[in-house]
């Protein structure tokens, strides 16, 4: 089929414009007709970044309780073996004041059985 008008270049200029023209207006229709699904599209991203971003707050919230239930069992642990210490410190201290309070019994009845028999032999021979 060929065109009944004659095809000067003015008239390819104009019908490329006429393209042009409705090839914008086209795109301008379809960004207008896309803007409630690109506004909804946009708070969906929105929504998801924002749980996205509470699940890492609330990851980061556990991991900080953890660590200070580990930094508070450490210190549990490190204050009953210092008190384990302390009781031992203790028990071996009494332990060797008795010792050497048995000692001194031991030796203070040694030295009354003696005295007492040299009385006896004193009190023998007189």
């Amino acid at each position: 089929m060929k065109n009944a008008r004659d095809n000067q270049l003015s008239d390819r200029r104009a019908a490329a414009a006429e393209a042009k023209t409705a090839l914008l207006n086209a795109y301008r229709a379809a960004r207008i007709a896309a803007e409630p699904t690109e506004t909804a599209r946009q708070a969906e991203r929105a929504a998801i970044t924002a749980a996205r971003e509470e699940r890492r707050l609330g990851r980061e919230r556990v991991k900080l309780e953890q660590q200070a239930n580990v930094e508070r069992e450490a210190a549990e642990r490190q204050a009953a073996a210092h008190a384990a210490a302390l009781a031992e410190t203790d028990a071996r201290e009494k332990a060797e004041k008795a010792r050497v309070a048995r000692v001194i019994e031991d030796e203070a009845a040694r030295k009354s059985a003696r005295d007492l028999r040299y009385a006896n032999r004193k009190a023998r021979r007189g």
